[in-house]
């Protein structure tokens, strides 16, 4: 086997699992390191540069960063519950207790050297708003369009405020419209021919999936002043339209919209709220927070039960009836729902809401402009550019591959603001800036490091949360409580500094196996060389995750090789502690995604200065 090239960005950026597995790739043990060291407004840097909107996201993100920790990993055969590091709480932290005079004189600073350039952005949800935040430091004119007042699309409208202060929203959007950014609120766009005939030299959409899926069966239509749409219902809640239910409330549907409705249903007087899902428990799209979270407010989830009929009395709801199934394998192996053969259950309710999806909805683009769109209605992008097939033309978020939530919206609006910056630069947008990375030795001195190499053994720490029996008094009221400044450090420090890495010289090493002895993972092996397959089998604590990979040290003097399953190491640093000669080092690598123009208006945090002073 060949040596681990470490000097590619990729190798260490998958070794930062949570980092490799968020779509914005926000450095997290760089912020979660800032957290513990008390430098609240660095660690708000650093999420601001990646992932935009630290204290909304540090609230509703839905966390793909979590189920990719380490820790969660290495905890696996000595906890029962083995939990990762709470890294999205962690973000709030940073939001919740940083300067925020501070932080705003950091970000860039108008006015901007205009480019001639002019860009629309249609919807002001997260995709759009991060592409306004990449372009207008560059000199873009950028204007956003939306149909509602107040800039922040869905994040607004369809996340619960008891979830998410309306106060987050203003300030985190409000950072992005102060710099420059032409806001045009309340302007629905109906017609993408006459946007277009403006002369813009760039379009973006962003104006997410905003139609939800309806439940055509017998009933819907008599019984329709009590069926509500999940989706606009949330919305004109959102929004003070409606601030009532009945007392007997069904929701139907098992993702985080259903979790939002049935939640708000209990604040706005529903007494007996249920959930009622098709499929199992376990397979429910909700995230399993959201599900604890209406759970513990009193609301129950029924599985299994697929919707039959709206029963209703002269135009009236009453209740719903639904056919008991149960998971089975089809002749090809395939999962299907099956009727068990029980009677149908009938359950009696003065509201419903549906909430089973949601879809896209383009009836303002006219289909003779050139814009392809595929059986589904969703719009043929390039998946790496998200350019149409008109050139000009970029999707993102929502709009561009059906719904998803605010953090792939973020990580598309940075793609595709790359995109639209070399468009109009006359570029191929299909040539991908290479991310910036760095690695800095973290020696002080033989067995001394700049940073805490001790492992944690403490448990992931609850968020407190307000009391049941206030928060279910107001719609306004915040549930999670967030971290203190106390919290918020003993959970730093369950983060293994998965960002500090092992780097090996086979040139120095005098296979004394040292670093083999002191390792409490067993996961070093020097060994005859070979196969990959057949190398992971030889090590001292077989490899057996191949979507990690081994480090490989070739051109040992025996002619051996040295491998490391980065699958299992807690980057302790002992290796590197007890080598004799130093063939070891913990190397931090710094490994931010270059954005539109390529790094030129990066925010002055702390690591970026460090960077910059190193090149």
């Amino acid at each position: 086997m060949k040596s681990t090239d470490t000097q590619h960005p990729d190798y260490f950026h998958k070794v930062v699992d949570c980092q490799w597995a968020c779509p914005a790739h926000t450095p997290v043990p760089e912020y979660i390191r800032l957290i513990a060291q008390g430098r609240h407004s660095d660690a708000y840097m650093i999420n601001w540069k990646s992932n935009v909107f630290p204290g909304v996201l540090g609230r509703t993100c839905d966390r793909p960063c979590e189920p990719a920790c380490r820790r969660g990993r290495v905890e696996e055969k000595n906890t029962a519950k083995p939990e990762p590091v709470a890294i999205c709480r962690l973000k709030r932290v940073a939001a919740d207790h940083k300067d925020q005079a501070e932080v705003k004189s950091r970000m860039p600073q108008g006015p901007f050297k205009k480019n001639g350039k002019r860009v629309a952005c249609i919807g002001a949800g997260p995709a759009s708003l991060t592409v306004a935040r990449d372009l207008a430091p560059l000199g873009y004119e950028v204007t956003v369009f939306d149909g509602e007042t107040k800039s922040g699309g869905f994040i607004r409208s369809q996340i619960p405020k008891f979830r998410l202060p309306e106060s987050v929203i203003d300030e985190e959007t409000g950072y992005i419209l102060d710099l420059g950014v032409n806001f045009k609120g309340g302007q629905r766009i109906d017609s993408m021919k006459d946007l277009l005939a403006q002369g813009f030299d760039a379009v973006f959409v962003g104006c997410g999936a905003p139609r939800g899926r309806d439940l055509d069966i017998p009933g819907r239509q008599e019984a329709k002043a009590n069926i509500h749409i999940g989706i606009d219902w949330l919305s004109s809640v959102s929004f003070g339209h409606i601030d009532k239910i009945g007392k007997r409330v069904i929701v139907l549907g098992g993702g985080n919209t259903a979790m939002d409705c049935c939640r708000s249903s209990r604040r706005l007087g529903g007494e007996d709220v249920k959930v009622i899902v098709r499929s199992g428990f376990d397979e429910m799209k909700a995230s399993p927070w959201e599900k604890e979270d209406a759970m513990h407010e009193g609301i129950p989830i029924l599985n299994y039960l697929v919707p039959k009929a709206f029963v209703h009395e002269n135009g009236k709801l009453t209740g719903m009836t639904f056919e008991k199934v149960a998971a089975a394998k089809d002749d090809k192996g395939r999962r299907v729902l099956k009727p068990t053969g029980e009677p149908e259950q009938f359950f009696a309710c003065d509201d419903v809401l549906i909430a089973v999806g949601q879809e896209n909805a383009f009836p303002w683009i006219e289909r003779d402009l050139g814009l392809k769109f595929d059986d589904w209605g969703l719009p043929v992008l390039d998946k790496a550019t998200f350019q149409s097939s008109l050139p000009h033309v970029f999707f993102g978020g929502d709009a561009a591959f059906g719904p998803k939530n605010i953090i792939w919206a973020v990580a598309h609006g940075h793609d595709a603001a790359i995109s639209i910056d070399k468009h109009c630069r006359g570029e191929n947008p299909a040539e991908r800036p290479p991310p910036d990375m760095l690695l800095i030795s973290q020696k002080m001195g033989i067995h001394e490091w700049s940073y805490d190499n001790d492992i944690s053994r403490d448990l992931r720490f609850k968020v407190p949360l307000k009391e049941t029996t206030i928060a279910l008094k107001s719609i306004k009221v915040e549930v999670e409580l967030g971290f203190d400044e106390k919290l918020a450090f003993s959970e730093a420090q369950r983060c293994l500094n998965c960002d500090v890495q092992t780097v090996f010289a086979p040139k120095l090493c005098i296979e004394c196996d040292a670093c083999v002895d002191i390792c409490p993972m067993d996961c070093i092996t020097f060994t005859d060389d070979g196969e990959e397959q057949d190398v992971r089998r030889r090590l001292n604590a077989p490899a057996a995750n191949f979507t990690q990979d081994l480090m490989i040290g070739a051109g040992l003097k025996t002619g051996r090789i040295m491998a490391k399953d980065e699958d299992v190491c807690l980057h302790c640093g002992l290796c590197a502690e007890r080598c004799p000669t130093g063939a070891w080092d913990m190397q931090k690598s710094f490994i931010q995604m270059t954005h539109a123009g390529c790094g030129k208006h990066r925010p002055p945090t702390t690591p970026l200065k460090l960077a910059e002073a190193a090149e």
